[in-house]
C-alpha cells in the first residue's frame, strides 16, 4: 500500500547578532527596534540595558548648573559650589537661571550677579546705581559737586585779563579779544560758541593762539569711587540745571577714578562752562549715575567677552539687536570710545524671536528658527554678522544645542541636526515621525543626550556619534545638563534632584540610584516579506544574565493589541535559551523583551514556518 507524502513546509532560520537601536519607523531592518526602554549602544553589538545613574544631590529648588573646577548649582536663593553654599550672596528663588562662565568668574542672569570662583569676596550686582544732591563749590559741599577739571584731574583756573574788564564778558562771548590777546596770561579759558557742540579753548602765550583742549568734569560724592571704576560705561541724569540736564544724557565713560570720592568724565560741552560749578546758594540739583546691563534673551561667553541677544520691545522701542560687553569686562555694555576693547551694539534684519545661542569654534552663533547669525570679526570695527537661512534652534529648545566632539547638536523645528558650521544636517530619521518639542540636551564622550516632549510626555534619548545608533531611555525630563570632570549632571524636573548620567565612582560624586534598572526591546513587524501566514516554530537566545536579573519574552499576533506571555528566566550564568513556543499561525507577529537587571544579549535564532496564503 502506498501512502501519499506530505510536503514540507518551508522554513526560514533568521540569526540576529548585531543589534543597532531604536528605529520607530514602519518598515526597519532586522536588529532594530520600534521601541525601547532604559538600552544602550555600550555593549553593541550586544543588546544590554543601560548602567545605572547616580544622585548627586537632592536640593529643594535647584534652579540652575555649571561646571567649574567642581559643579556649582542655584538651590533656591542660594550658591553653591562644590556642595559649599556662598554666604552673603542672595539669589531670586523664582526664576531659572542661566549661569555663564568667564575666567574665573560666574555670571549668573537674569539675576545680574557675579562671584569670583576663586576668591568669594570678590562678588555682586552688575548693575549699580548712585543717587546724588549737587551743591554749590569748588569743594565737596553737601554731598556732590561737579568741578571742571584737566585729564588728570586738575582743576582749571581762569585767571582775569589784565585790567577792569570781566573775564566772563570775554569768555562768554565768541569774539576773541584780539586787541589785548598779546596781554592775555597764558592758560586763560575761552569757550568758542561759533561752533557745535562748542569748544574750550586755551590760550597759548608761546603761539600767540588758542588751542582746543579737552574737557573733563571732576564729580566729588562720597563712595562714588568704591561704587564706579575706570573705564565704566555709566549714564548720567541731572535734574535741577537745564543747562546740565542738556548735557548728560547719553552713556559716558569714566576716564579715571581720581579716589573713593571722586570720578572724572570726558564731557561734550554745551553751555556755559560756569554753569557747571555756579550754582545759587541752596539751590541742590539731583544726579542719577548708574552702569545697566541689557536685558537680554540669551547670554553666551566667546572670546573674552559676554555676547547676547534681544528681540522685543525696551523702553517702549523695538528692538532686533545683538550686543558684546567690553573685553574683558561682562559689567560694562555701554562704553563706546573708538577703541578695539569697546562694547558692541548691532541690530539684525531678520525678523522673529531668537531661540538659541552659544560659542562653536570660538565664533558666537546666534539661532532664530529659520536663520544662524554667526559673527566674525576680533574687535568692534571689524565685527560682521553673517546670516545663513537654515533650520535653526526650535522655539523653546535653546537648551538643545551641545556640543559633541567638534560637532554642534541642536533639535530644530522639525528634527535633531548636527552642525559643523556650513550647513545643518538631519540627524533624527530613526525617531520617526513623531513631533518633539521643549528639548534639553548635554553630551558625554561620543554620546548627546536629549530630553523632548511628545504629545504625552518627556522621553530621553541619546546619540551615539560614533556608532550612528539612538536610543530610547526614559521619561526623566531634564531641566538642565552640564558636563563636569568626565560626568554629565542633570536636573531632574520631577525628582527635583541632581543625577549622573554616570554611576558615581566616589562619594564627592553621589550615590548610586536605587533598586534595579527596568529595560525593554519591542521589535518592529516580523513577516511582511511574504504574502503567507506563517508562524514561529523556534525561538532561541543566546544570552547572559546576572543573578538576580529576570527576563520575559512576549509575542503580539497581527497588530491584535495583546501580548501574549512567551517564557520568563532568571539570571544565572552565560546559557543559550530555547524558548518554548506554542506555534500560533499568523499574517505578521512582533515580539518584545521585558527585563530587570544586567543582561547582555548576544543573539536571537528565529525559525519561522511559512504556510499557504490562507
Amino acid at each position: 500500500m502506498k501512502l501519499s507524502k506530505l510536503n514540507e513546509l518551508p522554513s526560514t532560520r533568521e540569526m540576529i547578532d548585531a543589534f543597532r537601536g531604536y528605529n520607530h519607523n514602519i518598515r526597519i531592518s532586522e536588529g532594530e527596534f520600534y521601541d525601547m526602554t532604559n538600552l544602550t549602544s555600550a555593549e553593541y553589538p550586544s543588546l544590554s540595558p543601560r548602567k545605572k545613574r547616580g544622585i548627586y544631590e537632592s536640593p529643594e529648588n535647584p534652579l540652575g548648573l555649571i561646571s567649574k573646577d567642581a559643579l556649582c548649582y542655584v538651590d533656591g536663593s542660594d550658591l553653591y559650589i562644590n556642595k559649599y553654599k556662598i554666604e552673603g550672596f542672595e539669589l531670586d528663588p523664582n526664576t531659572k537661571k542661566t549661569l555663564i562662565s568667564m575666567g574665573a568668574y560666574i555670571i549668573i542672569m537674569p539675576d545680574k550677579k557675579y562671584i569670583n570662583t576663586q576668591d568669594y569676596s570678590d562678588k555682586g550686582n552688575i548693575e549699580v546705581e548712585f543717587n546724588l544732591t549737587a551743591h554749590n563749590g569748588a569743594e565737596p559741599v553737601g554731598s556732590c559737586s561737579f568741578i571742571m577739571s584737566d585729564m588728570e584731574g586738575e582743576t582749571y583756573k581762569n585767571p582775569k585779563i589784565k585790567g577792569e574788564e570781566d573775564e566772563r564778558a570775554i569768555a562768554e562771548s565768541n569774539i576773541t579779544p584780539y586787541a589785548d590777546i598779546e596781554d592775555l596770561p597764558a592758560g586763560m579759558l575761552w569757550l568758542d560758541t561759533s561752533s557745535n557742540p562748542s569748544m574750550l579753548k586755551m590760550y597759548d602765550k608761546q603761539k600767540s593762539a588758542w588751542i582746543e583742549i579737552p574737557v573733563y568734569t571732576k564729580i566729588y560724592a562720597n563712595g562714588i569711587g568704591k561704587t564706579f571704576n575706570t573705564g565704566d560705561g555709566v549714564f548720567i541724569s541731572i535734574s535741577g540745571t537745564s543747562a546740565a540736564t542738556s548735557h548728560f544724557r547719553d552713556y559716558i565713560v569714566i576716564e579715571k577714578k581720581i579716589s573713593d570720592n571722586a570720578i572724572l568724565v570726558k564731557t561734550n560741552l554745551t553751555y556755559n562752562i560756569y554753569e557747571i560749578s555756579d550754582y545759587a546758594e541752596g539751590e541742590p540739583i539731583t544726579i542719577n549715575i548708574k552702569r545697566d546691563m541689557p536685558n537680554m534673551d540669551f547670554i553666551i561667553e566667546s572670546e573674552n567677552r559676554l555676547w547676547g541677544c534681544k528681540y522685543g520691545v525696551v523702553d517702549g522701542k523695538m528692538v532686533n539687536e545683538i550686543y558684546a560687553s567690553k573685553l574683558g569686562d561682562f559689567k560694562n555694555w555701554h562704553c563706546f570710545a573708538g577703541i578695539s576693547t569697546d562694547s558692541y551694539v548691532a541690530s539684525v534684519g531678520t525678523d522673529g524671536q531668537f531661540t538659541g545661542a552659544i560659542t562653536y569654534l570660538g565664533y558666537p552663533l546666534f539661532f532664530k528658527e529659520d536663520c544662524i547669525h554667526k559673527i566674525y570679526g576680533s574687535y568692534p570695527d571689524n565685527f560682521q554678522i553673517q546670516t545663513t537661512a537654515c533650520r535653526g534652534v526650535q522655539n523653546g529648545s535653546s537648551k538643545s544645542l551641545a556640543l559633541v566632539n567638534e560637532t554642534l547638536f541642536y533639535k530644530s523645528r522639525y528634527s535633531v541636526c548636527a552642525y559643523d558650521g556650513a550647513l545643518p544636517v538631519e540627524m533624527s530619521g530613526a525617531l520617526g515621525n513623531v513631533q518633539y518639542s521643549d528639548a534639553v540636551a548635554g553630551s558625554l564622550g561620543n554620546k548627546y543626550y536629549i530630553s523632548m516632549r511628545d504629545s504625552e510626555d518627556y522621553h530621553l534619548f541619546v546619540y551615539d556619534t560614533f556608532k550612528g545608533m539612538w536610543h530610547k531611555e526614559d521619561n526623566t525630563q531634564a531641566a538642565q545638563f552640564c558636563n563636569c570632570r568626565g560626568n554629565l549632571y542633570y536636573i531632574d524636573h520631577d525628582t527635583k534632584q541632581i543625577k549622573t548620567i554616570r554611576k558615581p565612582s566616589s562619594e564627592s560624586e553621589g550615590i548610586e540610584e536605587p533598586g534595579l534598572v527596568k529595560w525593554s526591546a519591542e521589535t518592529g513587524i516580523i513577516g511582511t516579506d511574504s504574502p503567507d501566514k506563517k508562524y514561529i516554530s523556534r525561538l532561541v537566545v543566546r544570552l547572559l544574565l546576572e543573578v538576580g536579573t529576570r527576563v520575559t519574552f512576549f509575542v503580539e499576533y497581527d497588530s491584535s493589541g495583546s501580548w501574549e506571555h512567551l517564557f520568563s528566566m532568571d539570571g544565572t550564568t552565560l546559557k543559550t535559551f530555547s524558548i518554548p513556543i506554542r506555534p500560533k499561525r499568523c499574517d505578521h507577529l512582533r515580539l518584545r523583551i521585558d527585563g530587570e537587571g544586567e543582561a547582555k544579549i548576544f543573539s536571537i535564532c528565529k525559525t519561522i514556518e511559512q504556510g499557504s496564503d490562507m
